[in-house]
């Protein structure tokens, strides 16, 4: 993934919904769409499309007392940071076990340099 991926993905309100509520206790998708007010599907959605990411992970597989197994999913977030700077959006996420993620995208500002025939 690149920065504009990440950030979006971050920022995104179902997402960083499931993110922010899975930085402390791991939760099983119902209980996220529930408390949340996330459509089960939509919340099934996001929690494939993090996992796939490595910024949520399931912790535990549960029983329940009806006999079904349940999984609980915890964020690999730690804290996330993005950054516009000249030419460049960076996105950087601390993880739980101490790693850092940068992803940069870079713009070719060249691109933009006038030639002296653009009209103003």
């Amino acid at each position: 993934m690149h920065a504009l991926e990440t950030s979006r993905l971050l920022t995104e309100e179902y997402s960083a919904k499931i993110l922010l509520a899975t930085m402390g206790r791991a939760k099983s998708a119902f209980e996220l769409s529930e408390k949340l007010g996330i459509p089960i599907a939509a919340c099934y959605r996001k929690i494939n499309l993090l996992v796939s990411a490595g910024l949520l992970y399931c912790e535990e597989r549960k029983l329940t007392r009806a006999g079904k197994r349940v999984n609980l999913y915890k964020a690999k977030v730690k804290n996330a940071r993005i950054t516009f700077e000249k030419n460049c959006i960076k996105a950087t996420i601390d993880m739980i076990d101490g790693t850092t993620e940068d992803y940069n995208y870079n713009i070719d500002m060249s691109l933009f340099m006038s030639d002296g025939s653009a009209s103003q």
